[in-house]
Order: C-alpha cells, then sequence, then structure tokens
C-alpha cells in the first residue's frame, strides 16, 4: 500500500521543483479549457491516470483567478487493492503574481484528508486548515505559490541554456524553496505524439516523503521546447521504486505561436 500512495506523491511532486520566478508577460501558454490526461505506471504496473486542467476564470474574494486543478485516481485494477481518488483546485490571481486558494481533497485506500490553504495577500500569511482544524498562520514572501500553480506559473517563462529557475512554494504549514535546472533538449514520443522537449530536473532534497528516504533520489520532467511548456514525460526513481506518467491526451490547448512564412520570391521580368 505504501508503494501505490507513493505513485500519487512523485505525481504531485511535479509542480514542486518545476517553478521558476516570473517573468512579466500579459500572454500565458495555456487558456481555459485545456486538458492534459496522463498514464499512471509504476515499474511496468499500469496504476492510473492523472489529468491537469484549466477552468473557466473564476473569482476569490472579489478578484479574478485562474482555476486549475489536478485529479488522480488509481484504475479498476488496483482499485481492489488500494483505492486512490485525489483531486487538488489552485487558485491564482490572473496576472499570476501569487496564490489566492488552494484546497486539496484526498482519498487513498482509508486515508482522508480535506485541506484548504486560504492565502491573504495584504496580511502576507496563508492558513492552512484539514477538515476545518486551523493551525496558526505562515508568514508569506511576495510572490509565493501553491504546489500546484507553481506548476503553470513555469510555464510562462521563456526556456535559458541549462540555467537554474527557483521559486517559493508553500502547502500552508511551510514553505520551500523549489528549485530545477534545465538539462537540455532531447526528441521523444509518448502516446500523444512525438514531442522536441526540454529535460527540467527538480531538486528533491526539500521535498521529502519517499524522496527524503531515498539517497540517489531522481525526478526528470520532459516539457515541450515550445511556446506552450506542456509536459510530455515524467520519470522518478524512489526507494521504492520506479514510476513514469506519459501524456496521452491533450484537449483545447493553446496552438503554439510560429513564424510567418517566407515571402515568395520575386520573379525576374
Amino acid at each position: 500500500m505504501r508503494r501505490l500512495r507513493s505513485i500519487v506523491t512523485v505525481f504531485l511532486v511535479l509542480v514542486f521543483g518545476a517553478g521558476v520566478a516570473r517573468a512579466e508577460t500579459s500572454e500565458f501558454p495555456f487558456e481555459p479549457g485545456e486538458k492534459l490526461t496522463f498514464n499512471l505506471r509504476w515499474g511496468v504496473i499500469s496504476a492510473g491516470t492523472a489529468v491537469l486542467e484549466v477552468h473557466p476564470m473564476s473569482e476569490v474574494e472579489g478578484e479574478e483567478v485562474y482555476h486549475f486543478s489536478l485529479t488522480v485516481r488509481t484504475n479498476s485494477v488496483l482499485d481492489r487493492i488500494y483505492r486512490v481518488r485525489d483531486r487538488i483546485d489552485a487558485y491564482v490571481f490572473s496576472d499570476l503574481s501569487g496564490s489566492a486558494l488552494y484546497e486539496k481533497k484526498q482519498q487513498e485506500g482509508r486515508h482522508e484528508r480535506d485541506i484548504k490553504v486560504t492565502f491573504d495577500r495584504e496580511a502576507g500569511t496563508a492558513l492552512y486548515s484539514n477538515f476545518g482544524r486551523e493551525r496558526d498562520p505562515i508568514p508569506l514572501e511576495p510572490g509565493t505559490f501553491d504546489p500546484l500553480s507553481v506548476f503553470y506559473v513555469f510555464r510562462t517563462l521563456p526556456f535559458g541554456d541549462n540555467g537554474r529557475v527557483q521559486i517559493n512554494v508553500t502547502d500552508g504549514k511551510e514553505v520551500q524553496l523549489g528549485e530545477g535546472r534545465l538539462r537540455g533538449r532531447e526528441t521523444i514520443r509518448v502516446p500523444a505524439g512525438r514531442f522536441e522537449t526540454r529535460l527540467v530536473e527538480p531538486d528533491m532534497r526539500e521535498v521529502g516523503g519517499v524522496f527524503e528516504e531515498s539517497d540517489d533520489a531522481t525526478l526528470r520532467i520532459w516539457v515541450s521546447d515550445d511556446d506552450r511548456r506542456i509536459p510530455v514525460r515524467l520519470s522518478s526513481k524512489v526507494a521504492v521504486g520506479s514510476f513514469h506518467a506519459e501524456l496521452i491526451e491533450i484537449k483545447g490547448e493553446k496552438a503554439p505561436e510560429r513564424p510567418p512564412p517566407p515571402a515568395p520570391p520575386r520573379q525576374r521580368r
């Protein structure tokens, strides 16, 4: 059972190390309606699916926000052993300046959580609760994001060459500095198609859990090498084994920007 829980944990930390400090921009590579579906695999065993989705714009405390979600569920075979039904909803200010609200509902075997993190931008704090039981608020630096929305912030930035990227990430209980490095380009094929990608390796030292227990834990994320920055494949190695997620379907994606075609040559008279 612990190994099956690790499948979900590994996928969720995709967003922990992938964030970076945001560049000012008025155009984002995602829009409401985008839906990315992944097949989850632990070793050679098919484990279930995960879906990342951008919902219609919403409001939190009267301010316009983006609404992102991540759902993870085991398939019918693993349901008999260890049923997982997890959902995360993240609400981020429309200019991507910080998180406004974070909600996580977990159903993993007999374990359940109903987590809510409320961000107070004026006070500079985050308040965590689980089934209504609140902890003391924690202080935040401006531009701090929840573990899901930080992934979308990452997608807004241009790629450098083998650079290092950082951002403050919080789950409402503590703040961590997420860090990732670009490791180069690769052409890969997944069920959703063939992609030119950039390889990102998040630093797993501050993540804990199954990564903390593995001296040689690794997490590698391939994102499309275009304006959309779509995650295409995720692969990790931890103490309990290897884990993989591959993109199987894209819906409602924003078309990548392409340069205009060259003008036809002039004909001589």
